[in-house]
């Protein structure tokens, strides 16, 4: 009777600790895409799967999986951006190029064309 009640109490424990543990264990992914718009070229400094700079020809798009998995990166998130470089207007001045920030397939942020701060940046969660 003993070891029928240690099983019963142990299989009992087991399975409340894989319920309580499954969630704080899953993994949760992301499919984040930077965009830098206009024509031309210019110099961007991103932050996706890695920290960059690059010289790119516009536009410019770089798509990647974000995978959270500790729990402070679920609780907090993890930041992602891109800070574009200087395009030219028709006018021929500079301005910051247009950037947006997509996150699994819902735009989340974007410059207004070059008109707010210049760079976009978001925190996945």
């Amino acid at each position: 009777m003993r070891r029928t009640v240690t099983a019963a109490a142990l299989a009992l424990t087991a399975l409340s600790l894989v319920a309580c543990g499954g969630k704080g264990d899953e993994v949760v992914t992301h499919k984040v895409t930077l965009e830098v718009l206009g024509k031309g070229t210019t110099e961007i400094y991103y932050t996706l799967d890695t920290n960059r700079s690059a010289k790119v020809t516009l536009p410019w798009k770089k798509t990647a999986t974000i995978t959270l998995t500790t729990a402070a990166e679920k609780r907090i998130g993890r930041a992602v951006g891109v800070v574009p470089g200087s395009v030219y207007r028709t006018d021929g001045t500079l301005k910051a190029a247009s950037c947006a920030i997509i996150v699994d397939g819902k735009k989340v942020m974007d410059n207004q064309g070059g008109k707010a701060d210049g760079s976009c940046k978001y925190t996945v969660k």
